[in-house]
């Protein structure tokens, strides 16, 4: 989840490096998502969400030092907050949404966030975006409706949240865009777990279940642990590599929530769902293209 470029890129590049680490990130996002879907089926949803930040905050802490006074000064700290805030209110959106909806269709679905960005950048960010990139955004578009498949009964509460997951991400992206020029990565990882674990901290008390299972602990604790390496080996590899490069490789998420799912939930999505993934990834994939060769104009 949260999948973004944070850093600016490094002066010398190592695409083969890049892609490698983005490959490391999808796994420990994948891991992350398949934890909160295991523990949510015994606690409540505010604890799951509260320890994935409360952890991370912990290991943001560590990575900070020694000079943690100087790191924790924020540039931009409005922007900060605001990254942070949505990062929180799509964590919510996505946790909610998994637990009705498998692993595999869930990830699907988040893939439209890299396509809302190309959408989005022209409002927010002013860019301008060509006929044959809106073209790979309605065919993005068209894989969604695939997987949710809005009939009769109307799309499913899960996909609803899911969707509303992969457009707050997308806002996530492009104020991450605008912030990484400021600060340091620590930095920045350190506020989105700060603010998290201080917003979802306030309806906790009221619905803390104290684990009675001693592994449970250790899922809890490998929740957090999960999305502070993820954010850090995606750091590494858009020093590595451009975007532009390491990105399109996002996509292997796909393949290990298709894993967690059968093995763990024994869940496997039906054909739509690949269908609709196979649309989404394909229209991602040309965006990228595109914006590679606009770069290198």
């Amino acid at each position: 989840m949260a999948m973004v470029a944070s850093v600016q890129p490094a002066q010398t590049e190592d695409t083969v490096a890049g892609i490698g680490w983005m490959l490391v990130t999808v796994f420990w996002f994948t891991s992350l998502d398949a934890s909160a879907k295991y523990l949510l089926q015994v606690y409540p949803t505010f604890e799951v969400i509260w320890m994935r930040f409360f952890v991370a905050l912990i290991f943001g802490a560590i990575a900070m030092v020694p000079d943690f006074r100087r790191k924790l000064i924020s540039r931009k700290p409005s922007l900060q907050l605001l990254r942070s805030g949505l990062l929180a209110v799509t964590t919510g959106l996505f946790f909610v949404g998994i637990q009705t909806t498998p692993l595999a269709t869930a990830t699907s679905i988040m893939f439209l966030a890299p396509i809302l960005v190309t959408l989005l950048s022209v409002p927010f960010l002013g860019e301008k975006v060509g006929i044959r990139r809106l073209t790979g955004v309605a065919v993005g578009f068209l894989g969604a409706i695939i997987i949710v498949r809005p009939g009769v009964e109307g799309i499913s509460t899960g996909s609803v949240f899911l969707l509303a997951a992969a457009f707050t991400n997308s806002l996530y992206q492009i104020i991450t865009r605008k912030v990484r020029v400021y600060d340091q990565p620590v930095t920045t990882l350190f506020y989105t777990a700060m603010v998290g674990a201080v917003v979802f901290a306030l309806p906790v008390p009221a619905q803390w279940v104290t684990p009675q299972v001693p592994a449970h602990w250790v899922v809890f604790c490998f929740l957090g642990l999960a999305g502070g390496i993820g954010h850090l080996c995606l750091i590494r590899s858009f020093r590595a590599a451009p975007a532009s490069a390491v990105a399109p490789f996002s996509y292997a998420g796909l393949i290990w929530s298709t894993l967690y799912g059968f093995f763990v939930f024994a869940e496997l999505p039906g054909i739509w769902t690949y269908l609709g993934a196979g649309l989404i990834i394909a229209a991602g994939l040309y965006i990228f293209h595109r914006e590679r060769r606009l770069q290198s104009v």
